[in-house]
C-alpha cells in the first residue's frame, strides 16, 4: 500500500517525536515513544511501530526529498521490508552508486570541494609520459580557477615525494573515450568521505560489485590497477601525492580471476592485465634488498621520508613525546619541525621505515608491526604472493596453452610459476608455521626467530591453499575458536595483546575489532578446505552483526566493529567512517557492502531465514 505524505512536514514531526538525541537519526539510543501514525492526503493512516520501522520511514522520506518536490508516495512494504532484503537490496541499488567516483571534468568538481585539501590551490598530478591525459587536464585547468595540474618527473624519488607535502594533490587514474567523449574509468571509493581509490579496499570492493552484476564498474577497477602499476609503478595506498611511495597487499591476479568468473572479457583484456600483474610481480615484491629478503620470502618496504604526512596532529604523540626534550621542544613544536624536516633524527626515522611499512600492509595499525614491520616476512604478503603466483599459472595454462609470451624474447610457462609457488609454500612451512600453537607467525628475518602475535592473517593460507589438510584441521579446530567472537573474528587474541602498556594507542586493527577482509578471506579459506559447518557459522555471526546493528541504527554501515560489544561504537585510533550522516546512508562502507553480499551467497536458506528474524548466533551455535 503507497502514502501520500508531506514530506517536509513528516520529517519535522517525525524527528521531534522521536529523535530524543537530536543527531538526524532514529536509533535505539532515542526514548520517543517508538510509535508513530502516519496520515496521507487520502485520508490513509497506518501505525508505524518500533526503531527499525521508524527509521526505515525517515530514510525513505530523505530519499524522496532529494527530487525536490513537496510530497511522495511511501510504499508501506519498504517500511516493513525484511531487513536482509533491504540492507542487500540498498547496497546493490543506491550504496554502489553512492562510493563512485572519475577523476575527470566531473570528478574534480568533488575534489575541489576536498575537505583534505587546506591549500588555496587543488593540486592534480599527471604522471611522465601521459600527454594524452596531461593535455586533457591542462584543458580543464583553463576553464577551473582552482585547479592546478602538474605533470611529475620521470622518476619519482622519495624526496620528490616529500616536497610534494608543501603542495598535496590527488594523483590522475585511467582516462576513457565513449561515445567520442572523454571521462575518467569509474572506481568505487571506501566510505563517503573519499574522493580517492584506496588499494585493498578496492578488491574487496570489486567482489561485492560483480556479485550485484555492476561489471563496469569491477572492470574499472582492474583498469586503474593496470594504470597505477604503468604510470607509477605500483598499485598505490591510494592515488594522492603523498602515497606515490607506498603500495598495498598484492590481490591483482585475485580480482582477474573473479572477473573472469562473472564475466567473459576477450583474450586481449587478459593478455594487457597479465602482463601488468607479472611486471608488478618482478619489479614492486621480487627486488632483492627492497621487498624481497635473502630468505626468498618477502615483506612489506614502503620507501618515504619521515613522519607519514596523512595522519591527524597529535597521532604519534607517544613515539614523538619521547623525542621532543632532546631538541629542547614541545611535542607540538617537535612534531611540525619533524614533519617539515626542520629537524631529522635517524632513529626516529627508522621507526617510521617501519610505520610506513605497516600502513603499506593495509593494517595501520597493529601492535604486531609497530617499530618491527620491515623486518618481518609476514604470513599475509606471501600468503597474497604465493597466490599470486598460483593465479599466473592458472591463466598461462587455462587461456595461453601453457605458454604465455611476455616480451618478444621471454616467455613464460605455468609451471615456471608453479615451482616459485611451490618454493615459496615451503618457505612457509618450515619458517611461519608453528606446530605448537597451531597458527601461523611472521618471521623476523633480522632475528631469525618467529614473531609471536597471534592475528587473523593465520587464516590467509588457508585462503591462499597453502595449508596441508592436517594443518587446516589445527587451524580451523584448534586456532579459530581463539579468535572466534559473538560477531565474527577479531583481528588478533586477546592473549596476543596482554601485554601491551595500558596507557599505549587502541591499534583498531587488534582485538577486540572484527574487519570485513579478515571475516570474508576466512570463510573463502574454510570452503576451500570443505569445512562448510564452520563457513556457515562465522558467515551467520559476522552478518549477524551487521543486521542487527542497521536495524537499531537507522541503516549503519560501519568500517569496523568492536566487537566485544557487538557495536560500531568504535573508540580507537581513526574512528569509524560511515557512521556520520544524516536521515539516511547514501554509502554504507565499501568492504562492508561487499561481505555483506558476499555472505549471503554462501549462507544456507535456513540461516538467512534465522538472520532475518535477528536470532542470537550465541543461540545457535
Amino acid at each position: 500500500m503507497k502514502f501520500k505524505i508531506h514530506i517536509a512536514q513528516t520529517i519535522e514531526k517525525l524527528l521531534d517525536q522521536e529523535d530524543t538525541d537530536g543527531d538526524k537519526k532514529i536509533t535505539i539510543d532515542d526514548h520517543g515513544p517508538k510509535k508513530f501514525l502516519l496520515n496521507d492526503e487520502n485520508g490513509n493512516s497506518a501505525l508505524i511501530e518500533g526503531t527499525y520501522q521508524l527509521s526505515n520511514l525517515l530514510q525513505e522520506l530523505a530519499l524522496a526529498k532529494k527530487n525536490n518536490t513537496e510530497f511522495a508516495e511511501i510504499d508501506l512494504n519498504e517500511i516493513t521490508e525484511d531487513p536482509v532484503k533491504r540492507i542487500s537490496g540498498k547496497i546493490k541499488n543506491l550504496y554502489w552508486k553512492g562510493l563512485t567516483r572519475t577523476i575527470d571534468a566531473d570528478g574534480v568538481k568533488k575534489i575541489l570541494e576536498d575537505n583534505k585539501i587546506e591549500n588555496e590551490l587543488a593540486y592534480l598530478y599527471v604522471p611522465f609520459g601521459d600527454e594524452i591525459v596531461f593535455d586533457y587536464f591542462k584543458k580543464l585547468e583553463a576553464v577551473t580557477p582552482k585547479l592546478k595540474v602538474v605533470q611529475m618527473p620521470k622518476n619519482i624519488s622519495p624526496e620528490y615525494v616529500l616536497s610534494l607535502n608543501k603542495k598535496p594533490g590527488i594523483l590522475a587514474l585511467a582516462l576513457q573515450i565513449k561515445n567520442n567523449e572523454i571521462s575518467g574509468v569509474p572506481f568505487v571509493v571506501p566510505g563517503g568521505r573519499f574522493n580517492e581509490m584506496y588499494g585493498w579496499d578496492s578488491y574487496f570492493i570489486a567482489k561485492g560489485l560483480l556479485i550485484d552484476d555492476k561489471i563496469e564498474l569491477a572492470l574499472g577497477i582492474a583498469e586503474n590497477f593496470k594504470y597505477q602499476i604503468d604510470h607509477y609503478g605500483k598499485i598505490l595506498n591510494a592515488n594522492r601525492s603523498y602515497y606515490l611511495t607506498r603500495t598495498q597487499p598484492p590481490l591483482y591476479t585475485s580480482l582477474i580471476i573473479d572477473v573472469l568468473e562473472k564475466s567473459n572479457p576477450d583474450i586481449f583484456w587478459i593478455e594487457r592485465h597479465l602482463k601488468t600483474a607479472i611486471k608488478e610481480y618482478q619489479t614492486v615484491w621480487m627486488e632483492e634488498g627492497k621487498r624481497l629478503t635473502a630468505n626468498g620470502l618477502n615483506r612489506y618496504k614502503a620507501e618515504g621520508i619521515g613522519l607519514p604526512f596523512e595522519v591527524e596532529e597529535g597521532h604519534f604523540d607517544d613515539i614523538l613525546e619521547q623525542y621532543a626534550p632532546k631538541y629542547n621542544l614541545s611535542t607540538r613544536d617537535f612534531e611540525k619541525k619533524y614533519l617539515e624536516r626542520e629537524v631529522i633524527d635517524a632513529e626516529l626515522d627508522k621507526y617510521f621505515i617501519h610505520d610506513r611499512s605497516m600502513r603499506e600492509s593495509g593494517h595501520d595499525t597493529t601492535n604486531r608491526l609497530v617499530g618491527v614491520c620491515a623486518n618481518l616476512n609476514t604470513v599475509a604478503i606471501n600468503s597474497l604472493l604465493y597466490k599470486y603466483e598460483t593465479d599466473i599459472a592458472f591463466l598461462i595454462k587455462k587461456y595461453f596453452k601453457n605458454e604465455f609470451q611476455y616480451f618478444e624474447d621471454k616467455s613464460f610457462s605455468s609451471e615456471y610459476w608453479l615451482s616459485k609457488a611451490a618454493s615459496r609454500k615451503d618457505k612457509i612451512n618450515e619458517l611461519c608455521w608453528n606446530p605448537e600453537y597451531g597458527c601461523y607467525l611472521d618471521y623476523d628475518f633480522v632475528n631469525e626467530k618467529q614473531h609471536f602475535f597471534e592475528a587473523a592473517p593465520t587464516f590467509y593460507p588457508l585462503w591462499a591453499k597453502i595449508s596441508t589438510p592436517e594443518q587446516a584441521e589445527i587451524l580451523v579446530k584448534k586456532t579459530l575458536p581463539r579468535f572466534k567472537m559473538k560477531g565474527g573474528i577479531a583481528g588478533s587474541t586477546k592473549e596476543s595483546i596482554a601485554g601491551v602498556d595500558e596507557n599505549a594507542p587502541i591499534r583498531q586493527w587488534d582485538y577486540p575489532f572484527g574487519w570485513a577482509p579478515h571475516q570474508m578471506l576466512l570463510w573463502e579459506g574454510l570452503l576451500n578446505y570443505n569445512f562448510n559447518e564452520e563457513a556457515q557459522e562465522m558467515v551467520y555471526r559476522w552478518l549477524w552483526l551487521i543486521t542487527r546493528n542497521a536495524v537499531d541504527y537507522n541503516g549503519t554501515i560501519p568500517e569496523k566493529f568492536d566487537l566485544s560489544i557487538s557495536s560500531h561504537k568504535i573508540f580507537a585510533e581513526y574512528g569509524n567512517v560511515g557512521t556520520e550522516f544524516d536521515f539516511i546512508t547514501e554509502e554504507g562502507f565499501g568492504w562492508m557492502n561487499a561481505s555483506y553480499q558476499y555472505g549471503l551467497t554462501i549462507l544456507e536458506d535456513d540461516l538467512k531465514q534465522k538472520l532475518s528474524d535477528l536470532v542470537d548466533p550465541e543461540d545457535l551455535f
